[in-house]
């Protein structure tokens, strides 16, 4: 296949590029990764992740420039992350050396698969515990298999539209120790309630237990006007994103007042009458909220459209990511054949 293969409806993340990258551990030591064709995984039926879920991963994006040059986005600061993940899971933990030119070699093994913009090549390291024993329940894996393949993929959500957010105050996204984990069954926990919000015409949902904001099911959350941007602060509870740190370091030098701090329901639907509300993430990138649904009543953000405080931070971290703006952070790196 070839980067012309990727249109706008093609679901995000399901054609998969032709070379994956793959190491696995000795003796609880990772060796030198080696690319192959795209295929089948030989696991053990009774492998580890499959049975007690000894498995994470991690979602970054390579960009193809207008001139044509491939840029990883920080490819340190999701190795950094995996490892937290590999560690909190009792994981043999990857070097970062490792994981950052396993991630290299992924982008540049499918070089020519990088879409053009507003495409990308989304890479997925993923990290999975192998001891073949079902009786394992309170053991972790000592051994792992380490593995990175890709995708050339389009916007995750239509960047022209904003989204429709079910808040949820009953249920949690995950529990509060593996919130900072990136683990399927983070996913898999938020899916019945995300797949009942859908069926109501969500395209969302935003978790807030107790009435305490925390994240969608896949993105980050903030409130911004013209002068502030308000988060939560990280404390565990939610995955610590890659794309909120770059967001909130865009804001700081664009002057916003960043706020990182609890946000409660009432907040949110107070700022909704004259501030905008966003997601943010990897796939996500920055998507516009539009309307609310809460206690069976929608509330519309704003005037119901992206804000243009959104579509501000939007544009400038894309174009860092595509090359067409300095990247004054050290953010991307080239990748060449």
């Amino acid at each position: 296949m070839t980067d012309k293969d990727v249109t706008p409806k093609v679901p995000f993340g399901s054609v998969l590029a032709d070379q994956m990258v793959i190491s696995s551990t000795v003796g609880g030591v990772f060796g030198a990764p080696h690319v192959e064709p795209m295929g089948p995984l030989p696991l053990h039926p009774g492998t580890h992740a499959l049975h007690y879920g000894s498995s994470c991963f991690e979602g970054l994006k390579a960009h193809r420039a207008s001139d044509g040059h491939v840029r990883l986005f920080r490819a340190p600061a999701h190795a950094a992350r995996m490892r937290v993940s590999a560690e909190t899971l009792c994981l043999p933990v990857p070097e970062y050396e490792l994981l950052v030119e396993m991630m290299r070699t992924s982008v540049r093994a499918n070089l020519e698969q990088v879409p053009e913009s507003p495409g990308a090549l989304y890479v997925r390291p993923t990290l999975l515990g192998v001891d073949p024993n079902i009786g394992a329940a309170a053991t972790p894996s000592s051994e792992a298999l380490l593995y990175v393949i890709a995708s050339p993929v389009g916007d995750y959500f239509d960047s022209s539209r904003a989204l429709s957010v079910a808040i949820e105050t009953q249920l949690p996204r995950s529990t509060p120790q593996f919130g900072r984990v990136k683990t399927g069954a983070n996913y898999a926990m938020a899916l019945g309630i995300t797949m009942r919000a859908r069926a109501a015409g969500a395209d969302q949902v935003l978790f807030a237990p107790g009435g305490d904001v925390q994240e969608t099911g896949a993105s980050n959350f903030m409130l911004l006007d013209d002068s502030r941007l308000v988060t939560k602060p990280l404390d565990g509870s939610f995955l610590a994103g890659v794309t909120r740190d770059s967001i909130l370091t865009l804001a700081r030098d664009f002057g916003y007042q960043v706020e990182e701090r609890e946000i409660a329901v009432d907040e949110v639907l107070a700022w909704a009458a004259h501030g905008e509300a966003a997601l943010m993430g990897t796939a996500a990138v920055v998507a516009g909220v539009g309307t609310f649904t809460h206690d069976g009543t929608t509330i519309t953000v704003g005037n119901g459209g992206v804000g243009p405080n959104t579509q501000r931070l939007r544009q400038a971290l894309i174009e860092i990511q595509r090359g067409e703006s300095p990247d004054r952070w050290g953010w991307t790196e080239l990748i060449e054949a």
